[in-house]
């Protein structure tokens, strides 16, 4: 049985987020996970919940290092209020240049970094609910002032849970020692590699500070599915296409080093820099796309999951149908991945 997440595209502008997330809600998903690049994260979510009286709003990730932790504890904490205990705060790192160039603010060693906006978050969430004085200090923030005046008092529902976004070791660990979820990027999502590799790092990263929890999981792998075969074999070139770019970027290689395919991932890096794309895609193989990609129709789809996800994850994140005519299938597969 696993609970299943649905996305929003990145470029959904905010008035088509209400229907996005009504008509998310109707096909019976648990949660929508709302993107931060083109749109505020914040205001995404606002509306998500807004327009949904069932559905948990999360973030694929807001980005931390553009904000200071308080404002984004305070903005977490006024949409927890908003939606009687339905959100999640979901937090990522964002990269290097993205930080400095397209926010202007600074930049330092993502994992320890994100550990500690972590902890100041949860110390005026920790100020919020009980009273507690704010006084924490790390490396790299200081939160030591919160006058009455600006605190917004307790939550009935308490604070909201914290999801982060993690791909390397460092950071998963960071997950495991400070976070309550995690959600894997889809070259990090094979289920060998979650159960092998992710999941250990996350009960290392827990037991390092002494902490007995499990994180809850959200697989987030590519899916192929459609009402035929032919729709399948659409979404499976489709997601050849985006394996094609993204594997040639380093970051994401670690499932292919476990599978032993880091060649791969070298040959696509260097024909990007030659320019020879028609030649990239014949190096994502069917082999590979069988590693990355689940596939099969509405009608075997959920089984083809279960069996592959249930005993590592929580979660899944499982594709809104592109065309309307598929929801009623897309509303059984979902229906059965959560054991109904």
């Amino acid at each position: 049985m696993l609970k299943v997440t649905a996305t929003m595209g990145a470029n959904v502008p905010l008035r088509d987020v209400v229907t996005h997330a009504q008509r998310v809600e109707g096909l019976g998903y648990d949660t929508l996970s709302v993107a931060e690049a083109v749109h505020d994260g914040m205001l995404s979510a606002m509306a998500a919940l807004g327009a949904t009286t069932r559905l948990r709003v999360s973030q694929g990730v807001l980005v931390a290092f553009a904000r200071s932790p308080m404002l984004a504890a305070q903005g977490a904490w006024d949409l927890q209020q908003y939606s009687d205990g339905r959100f999640q705060l979901g937090l990522g790192t964002q990269v290097k240049g993205n930080i400095i160039g397209r926010f202007g603010m600074p930049w330092s060693a993502p994992a320890q970094r994100l550990t500690d906006y972590v902890g100041a978050v949860r110390a005026a969430f920790d100020t919020f609910q009980n009273g507690t004085p704010l006084d924490f200090e790390s490396e790299n923030y200081t939160l030591n002032r919160l006058q009455p005046f600006f605190n917004p008092g307790p939550l009935e529902c308490g604070p909201p849970s914290i999801l982060m976004g993690a791909v390397g070791p460092l950071m998963t660990k960071a997950v495991g020692k400070v976070g309550d979820a995690i959600q894997t990027h889809p070259t990090n999502s094979e289920p060998r590699f979650l159960r092998e590799v992710t999941r250990p790092r996350l009960e290392e990263g827990s037991k390092s500070v002494g902490r007995d929890v499990r994180i809850e999981l959200t697989a987030g792998p590519m899916i192929a599915t459609g009402a035929d075969a032919k729709e399948v074999e659409a979404e499976k070139q489709a997601a050849r296409e985006s394996l094609v770019f993204t594997l040639s970027t380093p970051a994401y290689w670690p499932t292919l080093e476990y599978h032993g395919m880091k060649h791969v991932g070298e040959q696509l890096r260097q024909f990007t820099r030659e320019g020879k794309w028609a030649e990239m895609n014949d190096l994502v193989t069917d082999e590979l796309l069988d590693i990355f990609v689940p596939q099969g129709t509405y009608d075997e789809i959920a089984d083809v999951l279960l069996e592959q996800y249930d005993d590592v994850a929580e979660r899944i994140l499982f594709p809104v149908p592109s065309d309307p005519k598929n929801d009623a299938a897309a509303r059984e597969a979902i229906a059965k991945l959560q054991g109904g």
